[in-house]
Order: C-alpha cells, then sequence, then structure tokens
C-alpha cells in the first residue's frame, strides 16, 4: 500500500508542475516577443507575428505534454501468456510423477531438481518452477517427452 502511495504522490507532483511550469513559459515568451514586435515595426506586422508565434507555441506545448506524461507499456499478452499453465503432480509411496505441457523440442527442455522446486525450461521463454514435498536424497529417475508432453519419475536415488 506504501507503494502505491509513493508512486502515486510522485506522479501528481510532477503533473501538477508541468502543468504549471510550461504556460508560465509559454507566457513569459510571448510576452517577450510582443515586446520586440513593438520596438521593431508598428500596425499589423506585430500583430501577425505574435499569432504565428502564439500557434508555434501552442503547437510545442502540446508535444512538451504528450513528451512528459508516464506512458504505461501497451504489452498485449499472447494466448499461450494468458492461459494457466497446468501440470499434474502423483504422490506416490516410493515416487512422484509429475506431468506437463511443455513447449519446445526436446534438446531445448531443460529440468532440475534443487532444494525441493522443480525447475522446468523450455524453448522460447518458457520457464516455470514447481515445489515439490521431497527429500534431499529424491532425484530424478525417468525423463520422457514426447509430443510436447513432459513425464518425470522422481524417486530416492
Amino acid at each position: 500500500m506504501q507503494d502505491k502511495l509513493t508512486s502515486y504522490k510522485r506522479r501528481y507532483s510532477n503533473d501538477k508542475s508541468i502543468d504549471f511550469i510550461i504556460p508560465l513559459m509559454v507566457l513569459l515568451f510571448l510576452g517577450v516577443v510582443y515586446v520586440l514586435s513593438l520596438r521593431a515595426s508598428q500596425g499589423y506586422v506585430s500583430f501577425i507575428f505574435i499569432g504565428i508565434t502564439a500557434a508555434i507555441m501552442i503547437y510545442w506545448v502540446r508535444v512538451l505534454k504528450k513528451m512528459t506524461k508516464e506512458n504505461q507499456p501497451q504489452y498485449v499478452p499472447k494466448e499461450s501468456d494468458t492461459k494457466n499453465w497446468v501440470y499434474d503432480l502423483m504422490k506416490g509411496e516410493q515416487e512422484i510423477v509429475f506431468v506437463a505441457e511443455v513447449p519446445g523440442p526436446e534438446d531445448q527442455v531443460s529440468v532440475r531438481l534443487i532444494d525441493g522446486i522443480l525447475y522446468i525450461r523450455g524453448s522460447g521463454k518458457f520457464s516455470k518452477e514447481v515445489a515439490i514435498e521431497s527429500t534431499p536424497d529424491m532425484g530424478i529417475h525417468d525423463f520422457k517427452y514426447r509430443n510436447g508432453v513432459l513425464t518425470l519419475r522422481i524417486k530416492k536415488l
């Protein structure tokens, strides 16, 4: 909760300061242009010059506001990222059997059992960790991978 409040306060104060500073800069710049145009010439030329300057400043204010906004990344997850990864874990008296779908060819699939956690990696960025209630003397006894389905037998060594 504290982290959300901190990020909200920081974003709020930055937005408010930008909304205050940019119009102040525009008014200051227009004032300088007006004073310079009064010294340079009289008549309609100064009004045309101020109008062109105002239009350019409005354009640049919009560009600056777009640049300073914090844009959230527009990540659209693929179907494979949004669906839940399902696995079966069957515990027997002497062994544990683990079955799951893992993407990739067999040479890109790697499995490790370290301190009761099964680390599974497949092709692309596929990586999962599964906690297994095992003893330190247990290890992967049998590894089978066919048609995208991984089957492991974990037994005492």
